[in-house]
């Protein structure tokens, strides 16, 4: 159900020159299918879970790079062309770029800068920074494992293992609803909680149990509470969306 957000990321995609845009829905019920079908390449329907829907599209793409890009997510103006330089180096396996959330606020500036200083540092990007990677590395590794959250941290954990991971200097600009909905220093804390409980080894089904209670569920009781709010329709909206 991203119709909202759908239409301006494909069309930077298709503006920068991408050589294949797949779209992977998982069962939407707005017009989010029309809407891919006016503008990508393959729209292709699977189960929904991200990683079942980004395998599925890696299993249709006939290109070198798979780039795995959030339908609310938009890359900066010479992403492609980032990507395709990065690339160009055969050291690299994959990469992502730095984070940008549109949301305003010093709170939200604060948790871009830490984000953008593990990912730099550290090289351990997540997946709404537009993850990028060969697809013959990808296909190696058996590409995202079936879980119901932590795919990407697993994936970008396994990838280090097999070449160099780059993050690009210009940032995707990712919405903000997330936070909104929940709270920016409450959905940093619960992130943080679920990347140690992964560390920790706990498995990826009680982490996403975990992870609903303390934000998707959250936001469902604030939208009971303000049920007869004129604007209770959006903070449902969001609400619904921030396991997406």
């Amino acid at each position: 159900n991203e119709a909202d957000h759908l239409r301006p990321t494909l069309m930077g995609l298709r503006d920068q020159g991408a050589d294949e845009i797949i779209v992977v829905d998982g069962g939407s019920r707005d017009t989010t299918r029309d809407l891919a079908d006016n503008r990508a390449d393959v729209v292709l329907q699977s189960e929904p879970g991200r990683a079942t829907q980004m395998n599925t599209g890696a299993a249709h793409a006939t290109g070198d790079v798979l780039l795995f890009l959030h339908a609310d997510t938009l890359l900066p103006d010479d992403g492609i062309d980032q990507i395709r330089h990065a690339m160009a180096d055969k050291q690299v396996v994959g990469g992502a770029f730095r984070l940008r959330v549109d949301m305003p606020g010093i709170a939200i500036r604060i948790v871009e800068r830490t984000v953008n200083l593990r990912s730099t540092l550290c090289k351990y990007p997540y997946g709404d920074q537009g993850l990028f990677v060969r697809r013959d590395v990808f296909a190696n590794l058996d590409g995202y494992h079936d879980w119901p959250i932590m795919e990407d941290v697993d994936l970008v954990r396994r990838l280090r293992k097999h070449g160099r991971l780059t993050v690009l200097p210009t940032a995707v600009t990712t919405s903000g609803r997330r936070w909104a909905a929940n709270g920016v220093w409450r959905t940093t804390l619960v992130n943080w909680t679920a990347i140690a409980m992964y560390i920790c080894g706990r498995s990826p089904q009680h982490i996403r149990a975990f992870y609903n209670r303390q934000l998707t569920d959250r936001a469902a009781r604030k939208v009971h509470c303000t049920a007869d709010h004129p604007t209770s329709q959006s903070v449902a909206r969001m609400a619904s969306e921030t396991t997406d």
